[in-house]
């Protein structure tokens, strides 16, 4: 259907952060089951619509990517570690693959994503 969003202030103020998220901010005529309202003063002004899990890696590495201030491969060991740290704490590698995928992003080899993550679930 795809109509007009309202020009309103909640749905200005949340929309980048949505969409950041991988999901959309949709007005109130496109809503399916399962869109969550957006809700100002009781009234509904539109509504969120979930991210797909199809992409989910990719927007979780770039947000890591954005929060240490550069790509994956160009990054120290010290901040490769961190990285490994922040998705993993954002549940990156529940999903399948995920541990390839790393590094194949950051150039490094499984078993260094391995090694990164047996070291943080190490018990002291």
């Amino acid at each position: 259907m795809n109509s007009r969003l309202p020009h309103h202030p909640l749905v200005a103020a949340v929309k980048p952060i949505i969409e950041s998220l991988g999901a959309q901010v949709l007005a109130l005529a496109d809503r399916l089951p399962g869109d969550l309202p957006l809700t100002w003063e009781g009234a509904e002004v539109a509504v969120v619509r979930s991210a797909a899990l199809h992409g989910a890696l990719d927007r979780l590495i770039d947000g890591v990517e954005r929060e240490l201030g550069d790509q994956l491969p160009h990054l120290s060991r010290e901040y490769k570690q961190r990285a490994i740290r922040l998705l993993d704490e954002r549940g990156a590698f529940t999903l399948r693959r995920a541990v390839e995928d790393v590094a194949d992003a950051m150039g490094v080899s499984r078993i260094t994503v391995y090694n990164y993550l047996n070291a943080l679930h190490r018990t002291p």
